[in-house]
This record gives C-alpha cells, sequence and structure tokens, in this order.
C-alpha cells in the first residue's frame, strides 16, 4: 500500500499509513449523519414543522458533531485541507440559513481529487447528494475513500487514454447512501445553488464493481454450467486482479464518451431521446474498452485479457437481469451483446450448458463495436428522427420489439409531423422484453443480484473464506 502522509493532532511530525475509519472520529461523524439523514426531505432540507422533526436546538447539536468529526479529522488528510474548511463552512451556513435546500458549492469547488492521483490516498468526502442507482434523495452522505492509481495505469493514461479527470477509487467506509447499488461518486449529484461550468472529477468504486461481478458471474457460471479457461477462473477468484481490470475498463469507458465520430452532445443523458439510445451509447464505451483490451493483450499487457471477459461477463450476465424493465438502458445493452454473439454462433446455449468459442468471442465482439460505430458515422449526416430509427433497427435485427411496440412498425406507424422528442412518448417501458433464456436466467440469478446491494471487497473475501 503506499504510505499516507499524516499529521498528529497536535500539529507534530508527520507519521505513515494512519487509516481515517480507525480514528475515533470517524465513527462519531458517520452516526451523527446517519442521524440528521432521517430528518432530511427529498431536497435536502429539514422541515421543523413536520411529524417527528427534532427540535431546531437538537439540529444544531448534531450538525455541530458533524462539523466538529471532520476539522478532527482533517489533520490526518492534509492534501484536503482548503475542501476540509469549506465544508465545514457550508456545514455551518446551512444550518445559519435554517436548514433549507443545502447548497454545498464552495466545498464541492475546493474538492480537487483528481487533481493529484496518488495510489492508495485516502480522502473524506461529505455532501448532501443523491446517489446514483442507490438513493435518489439529497441526503447529507460521508464517505471514507482510497484513491486507485497504480503506476501502469498512471503510465496508461498519460500514453494513451488521456482521462485527466478520472479517479479510481475503493471505498473504505459509508453512510446508509451508499448501502446500496451505487458504485459511483459525481459531482452532478451534490447539492448546489447553480450547476458549475466545468466538473474537475468523477469517481467510480472499482472494489464494489468487482465484488459484483465476482459474485454474480461464479453464480452464472455455476448455473449455465459455463467451463472456464484456467486464467479467467483464476481472475474470478482474486479481488484484486479484478478491481484492476474495472479500474482500466471504466478509465476508457469514461474517455470513450467523447471520443469518436458522434453524431450528438456526448453528454447526450441531458437530452430526451429513446432509451435504446442512451443504451447503444453505453454499450459502445463499453466495447471501445473491450477492442483497447484486444490491443492490449496482443502487446503483451496482463490486463488486457482480464478486461475483456471482465466486459463480456458483466454485460452478460448482470447487466440483462438487474433493475426493473423501465427503460432499461443498460440492460438492453446486455441482451444486444448476448444476442449478437448467439446470432453468430460465439455462444451456443445446448443441452443446458452455455458454451463459449474462447477463440472467437474477440473477433465477432470487435465486429458489434464496429456495426455500432458505422451507425454513429452514418448518423452525422443523418436527421435526429433518421438516426433514432436506423438505430432500432440495428438493435431489433438481434432483439425481438415487444409486439405491441409502435416504433416496430416503423415510421408509417408514427407521427413523424411531431418534434422528435414528443415520439420518445410512443416508446413503450419495456420495448426490448427479455428473451425465454434471460426470463429463465433471472429466476435462478435474482436472489443472487439482490445480494450484491450494498456489497464490498470485504464481503466476497469473507464468503469465499
Amino acid at each position: 500500500m503506499t504510505e499516507i502522509l499524516v499529521q498528529d493532532a497536535v500539529g507534530g511530525e508527520l507519521s505513515t499509513d494512519v487509516r481515517v475509519v480507525d480514528h475515533p472520529a470517524w465513527p462519531q461523524l458517520k452516526n451523527a449523519v446517519e442521524e440528521i439523514r432521517v430528518w432530511q426531505s427529498a431536497d435536502g432540507s429539514i422541515d421543523f414543522t413536520a411529524e417527528d422533526a427534532p427540535a431546531r436546538t437538537d439540529a444544531d447539536a448534531v450538525l455541530d458533531r458533524i462539523a466538529a468529526a471532520v476539522e478532527q479529522l482533517s489533520p490526518l488528510l492534509p492534501h484536503g485541507a482548503d475542501y476540509h474548511r469549506a465544508l465545514v463552512a457550508d456545514l455551518r451556513k446551512w444550518a445559519a440559513e435554517g436548514y433549507g435546500v443545502p447548497d454545498f458549492l464552495d466545498s464541492l469547488m475546493a474538492f480537487h481529487p483528481a487533481a493529484e492521483r496518488v495510489d492508495g490516498r485516502q480522502h473524506l468526502v461529505v455532501f448532501p447528494m443523491y446517489t446514483q442507482n442507490g438513493n435518489p434523495d439529497r441526503n447529507l452522505e460521508a464517505v471514507v475513500l482510497r484513491m486507485v492509481w497504480p503506476e501502469w495505469l498512471a503510465d496508461l493514461e498519460a500514453t494513451r487514454y488521456d482521462n485527466p479527470l478520472f479517479c479510481g477509487i475503493t471505498f473504505e467506509d459509508f453512510t446508509s447512501g451508499y448501502d446500496t447499488n451505487s458504485a459511483v461518486l459525481f459531482p452532478e449529484t451534490v447539492a448546489v445553488r447553480e450547476v458549475p461550468a466545468n466538473f474537475t472529477w468523477g469517481g467510480i468504486f472499482c472494489d464494489r464493481e468487482a465484488a459484483r461481478f465476482r459474485r454474480v458471474t461464479e453464480a452464472a457460471v455455476d448455473v449455465l454450467g459455463v467451463e472456464l479457461p484456467a486464467d479467467i477462473k483464476e481472475m474470478l477468484g482474486d479481488q484484486q486482479r479484478c478491481q484492476e481490470a474495472f479500474v482500466l475498463w471504466d478509465m476508457v469507458h469514461d474517455r470513450a464518451h467523447s471520443h469518436g465520430d458522434l453524431p450528438f452532445d456526448p453528454f447526450m443523458i441531458k437530452q430526451r431521446q429513446p432509451f435504446w439510445m442512451y443504451g447503444l451509447e453505453e454499450l459502445r464505451c463499453d466495447l471501445t474498452a473491450f477492442k483497447e483490451a484486444v490491443r492490449l493483450e496482443a502487446e503483451g499487457n496482463p490486463h488486457g485479457r482480464d478486461v475483456q471477459y471482465a466486459v463480456l461477463f458483466d454485460r452478460m450476465f448482470r447487466f440483462p437481469l438487474t433493475g426493473d424493465r423501465v427503460r432499461n438502458y443498460d440492460g438492453l445493452g446486455g441482451q444486444l451483446l448476448f444476442a449478437y454473439l448467439h446470432k453468430h454462433d460465439v455462444v451456443r446455449w445446448t443441452d443446458n450448458t452455455l458454451f463459449i468459442d474462447w477463440q472467437r468471442a474477440p473477433e465477432v465482439t470487435n465486429q458489434l463495436c464496429a456495426e455500432i460505430e458505422k451507425l454513429y458515422r452514418d448518423g452525422i449526416d443523418r436527421p435526429k428522427l433518421v438516426h433514432w430509427l436506423a438505430a432500432y433497427d440495428l438493435v431489433s435485427t438481434y432483439l425481438a420489439p415487444h409486439p405491441g411496440s409502435r416504433w416496430a412498425k416503423g415510421a408509417e406507424a408514427l407521427d413523424v409531423h411531431q418534434p422528435p422528442r414528443k415520439l420518445v412518448d410512443d416508446v413503450l417501458a419495456d420495448e426490448f422484453p427479455l428473451s425465454m433464456f434471460f426470463e429463465a436466467l433471472s429466476k435462478k440469478l435474482k436472489s443472487v443480484i439482490a445480494s450484491t446491494k450494498g456489497i464490498t471487497a470485504q464481503d466476497v473475501e469473507k464468503a469465499a473464506a
């Protein structure tokens, strides 16, 4: 582990490798945050007129404990001193203004984890925020994390996958908003008075991603009778190796959103589009990472093959079965990848066993990537609605649309005189239902996938032991 330089509580000489979560102020901070969370409304405010609302003095006392704990922990993290000062100021301002809708813009702008990415460096993060794929409300959350930035990853970022905002991170401990399916820390989720012109970082918890990948993949392989190559079997048994695969996958995926022949704003989540467009975009970025991993393997990089099978297994086994069926664009991308490989005889479901052609898998997966890239390149010369219909044709070549779909009947079934965004209303919540294969697999894996809520690396290691 990289040494973490920290000052002692009286400002004396530097010591090393002190874990923030082992300091007595951390459980005090965590417990105080949990106490104040239950008083907050969805927008993060506290309504003192509500039934069971705290007295204002009680809220002040809890907030004082939070601020005091941050100040006690701050000397352990000298690189975060400016952020911690701004954080305490934002906490005090929130209290002074009566605990209305919180505004932590000043502390958000003082937090710069990507400015100096040091492997193993700890960060204490406290914000009113929603947790993506977790808690939708802007409750106060506290999390202690470590940066994942090994030398080999830093070299790849510096020489071929430039991504100065990306932060690979792991959990040390967290409050309730992260006892969920959330595996990201994004500045966009923080409650602020105005959206900054630019964000300077984005974090993805590769330890949680690796842990749930391992649990779900091992269960799927067992249920489906997949015969794994020895090196992939070894990978599934190694949490650290899986984390390294995910941090590389995530770094390449993240930069792919703004690289390539793009017919639209790469931050397309701001636009109203049919959900298969989001599904194709996420899959394109994953397959870009896959394509780069094939190149890395050919160059002798030991992480290249691991990334390929992390993408394949997570996309084929976990993604289609995770979440509900309402505009599930990640699920759609996973279904599409499986169906494409099945149509091209890379995967075969025969005699209740899933066979995988390991030799052809890289070539055919890259072939799907090329089809999506061609769709995008051609889309530069198309009107928006024509592009959406072309994308629908690509997806429906491999996935059967719902029999009641209006989009499946083509342009003649749509009121094309409306603006394209209005036609999104004609998209069914589950435009491409699960196949019979995935319906059956869902019954087998449902409880396993549910068990990954809030999962940590320690959870899978304990289970393996």
